[in-house]
């Protein structure tokens, strides 16, 4: 298969019984492999593609490897497993955290390392950190330290596949060319300056600016480059409430700002400093929330309130209240006439952006979510029986998505929500990202 796919191959081998097949299963994100706590079930070899931070490779599920074996199933299923790992470029030796380092370990170890390949040791079964310590004797295989996992429950799993993808050989010159740079919407309602805010930010006139409402019908993009940084950058028409959308061509405009949301990253929403934030502000907001896009606040029109580009806490406070639900929010006083502010919009789109691709490592996330724990306990319900918060992961970004292992999912409170959301961006800094909760029971899958 991977002659075919052109890909690099990562094998899991381990004697029989060590959760190769669960691991497998997680790797990929879905059932594949049958799982039974027997021994024997896989035979053949058994393949899947996957991909992680960008990087493709094909998985291979092995049978368990007896060292020894000289004919009959067990001599079949350990020439498959020889073969899987003489093809590999990465190698996943399977141990059993539960039952420690066994002589059969150092068996498929030399195995292993006569096939050549980076090796990793994955000591499986590692529930919880309780049992962290115990992996250490697996270092003895040598083949550097051992990765504590769960199959079952995916804890480690997200270290493992940076391990993997770190090892892997380096994509050949013809794969895709870099991701593409963000690309940012400049939205509003009608009349607040965003087009004028775009023209000075890419410092000449590229979009059709007008006094009149109305003038921008379609969104266009820019590319922008600054410092190095690329940043596509999207005007678009004023959004109106559905109702006042009289002309189809107006409604044309307004479903492709909504289209611009969703393509983009990051939002960043015009307010008209020299008005009070309007519902209509609010219902934008609320809509890039929502989508799960980046967002900053340009305060713009500042000229019209203030002789210079000095901040008025007064004034901000009123934008923070009505625009409360949002407060991860950063806020940024523009001026596209007198251009105040514009360096400092481009740098913290930047840092949204950066932000919104970002990825809270499992042992980082998991320490700020326990220390948030024993300054607080989890709600508990009418009989005293109280939440358990067992294991935290995000498994995606962009926008970031924590999944909380937990006993009971029905315990948990928003309050409690959003006390861990609050410990959370005070340890990781995620400005402008919306942080998206999702509570498993102990065992389902991220």
């Amino acid at each position: 298969m991977s002659a075919r796919a052109g890909l690099p191959v990562v094998a899991i081998v381990g004697r029989p019984n060590v959760g190769k097949s669960a691991l497998f299963n997680r790797l990929i994100g879905r059932r594949v492999a049958i799982v039974e706590d027997v021994p024997g079930v896989t035979r053949d070899r058994l393949y899947a593609e996957t991909a992680w931070r960008g990087r493709r490779f094909v998985l291979v599920d092995t049978g368990g490897l007896i060292s020894d074996a000289t004919e009959g199933l067990a001599a079949r299923i350990r020439a498959q497993a020889t073969r899987a790992a003489a093809e590999a470029d990465v190698v996943l030796l399977v141990v059993d955290a539960h039952d420690g380092l066994v002589p059969e370990d150092h068996a498929v170890a030399e195995v292993v390392r006569r096939a050549g390949a980076p090796v990793l040791v994955v000591a499986n079964k590692v529930d919880g950190p309780a049992r962290d310590p115990a992996v250490g004797e697996f270092f003895a295989l040598g083949f550097g330290d051992p990765l504590p996992v769960s199959a079952l429950h995916g804890r480690g799993v997200g270290d493992l596949l940076d391990a993997v993808v770190a090892l892997l050989p380096p994509a050949p010159a013809e794969a895709p060319a870099a991701a593409a740079p963000p690309a940012v919407a400049i939205v509003g309602r009608p009349n607040v300056g965003k087009s004028s805010l775009v023209n000075a930010i890419l410092g000449e006139e590229r979009v059709v600016v007008d006094a009149a409402p109305g003038t921008t019908r379609d969104a266009v993009d820019t590319v922008l480059a600054r410092d190095g940084q690329r940043l596509v950058l999207i005007d678009t028409a004023g959004l109106r409430r559905p109702s006042r959308v009289h002309e189809a061509v107006e409604a044309y405009g307004v479903a492709r700002t909504r289209r611009a949301i969703a393509r983009a990253q990051v939002a960043v929403l015009v307010l008209d400093a020299a008005e009070p934030v309007a519902d209509q502000d609010q219902h934008i907001a609320r809509q890039i929330a929502e989508a799960g896009r980046g967002l900053v606040i340009a305060l713009n029109k500042w000229d019209l309130v203030a002789a210079t580009p000095r901040r008025d806490p007064q004034r901000e406070r009123a934008v923070r209240h009505a625009l409360r639900f949002v407060p991860y929010a950063p806020l940024v006083v523009t001026s596209a006439v007198r251009g105040w502010g514009i360096g400092t919009l481009l740098t913290t789109v930047e840092q949204v952006a950066a932000a919104y691709r970002a990825r809270i490592p499992t042992g980082v996330l998991n320490r700020i979510v326990g220390e948030a724990v024993r300054r607080m306990q989890p709600p508990a319900d009418a009989a005293g029986r109280r939440l358990r918060i067992y294991y935290a992961t995000q498994p995606e970004s962009a926008p970031p998505r924590i999944v909380l292992f937990v006993n009971e999912p029905q315990r948990m409170s928003e309050a409690y929500l959003r006390y861990l959301e609050r410990a959370i961006r005070q340890a990781y800094p995620l400005p402008g990202v919306p942080l998206h909760f999702v509570l498993r029971r102990r065992g389902e899958a991220p």
